[in-house]
């Protein structure tokens, strides 16, 4: 998992306190230290390992490996399963990663790690310390996920209703400075058109017809897709574009500046805090 883009939430399972570390995506890893304290609070790792001696345990990581990870060395994977069962085999998750250069577990070190494993596992590992106790789990991580999703939706959301709402102001200025009376709504048309393509060249690099062309099984438009960055400085940019026409500057005058702000902002935003606040609830 990418470092950079992790998001360290937590769930309860009957009054244990579970980390989870996400992505944004469906493919979360769960703390299988954290559900081992649940039945060893002194020691949990032993009983990872014990979980892990198990020819049965072996035979789902495995397969699991072999189901989204292309780079899974099967012949060490081979050599543990052979292995498994005997009295002096020992099996820990940082010797499974190393040696199968596995991906479903991940072995953090320091005051916060133990052993993550995908929720796939992690389920799995939950039904091997306790049946009842899995259930909590699984209970309070859809608890999570749902309060996840409904903030995603709230934010991206706000700031869809941010970006319409400056898009009035960015029609009404074209419609009252650019737009002589009594021209044909087709004609209107053209003309919004172009502008909103102003915009898209100068956030997105390209228009709304060649991001079509590049995404042809996507609905919607490029501003569907939008990162929230992308969202503030296109909100931003509306605006400003809305008082260029005002000030009678040319469709060049006004894409080279909005271009040079729209990077500005971006570089700007990248590093600010009260955004990457925003982010983390997304």
């Amino acid at each position: 998992m990418a470092e950079s883009k992790q998001k360290k939430s937590s769930i309860n399972a009957n009054g244990t306190e579970i980390s989870v570390l996400s992505k944004g995506n469906e493919d979360d890893f769960i703390s299988l230290t954290d559900i081992a304290k649940f039945k060893n609070p002194e020691f949990p790792a032993d009983l990872v390992k014990n979980w892990m001696r198990s020819r049965s345990t072996i035979e789902f990581l495995g397969l699991w490996e072999q189901m989204y990870n292309s780079n899974f060395k099967l012949v060490e994977f081979d050599q543990f399963k052979n292995e498994a069962g005997a009295n002096s085999f020992v099996l820990s998750p940082q010797k499974w990663i190393t040696h199968t250069q596995a991906i479903g577990l991940v072995s953090k070190s320091g005051r916060y790690g133990g052993t993550f494993a995908h929720k796939d596992i992690a389920f799995e590992f939950a039904s091997w310390v306790s049946a009842e106790f899995k259930l909590y789990i699984i209970k309070d991580y859809q608890r999570l996920k749902a309060e996840e999703n409904n903030s995603h939706a709230l934010n991206w959301n706000v700031n869809r209703i941010l970006s319409k709402i400056n898009y009035k102001i960015h029609t009404d200025a074209i419609k009252l400075t650019l737009i002589p009376e009594n021209v044909s709504k087709a004609h209107q048309g053209i003309t919004y058109a172009t502008e909103a393509d102003l915009l898209n060249v100068a956030l997105f690099g390209k228009t709304a017809k060649e991001w079509r062309k590049e995404n042809p099984n996507l609905e919607g438009n490029h501003r569907d897709y939008a990162t929230l960055h992308q969202l503030i400085v296109l909100s931003n940019i509306e605006s400003l574009n809305a008082e260029y026409i005002k000030e009678g500057l040319s469709q060049q005058e006004r894409l080279i500046k909005l271009n040079r702000i729209a990077i500005g902002q971006l570089h700007s935003l990248l590093d600010n805090l009260s955004v990457k606040k925003l982010e983390s609830l997304n």
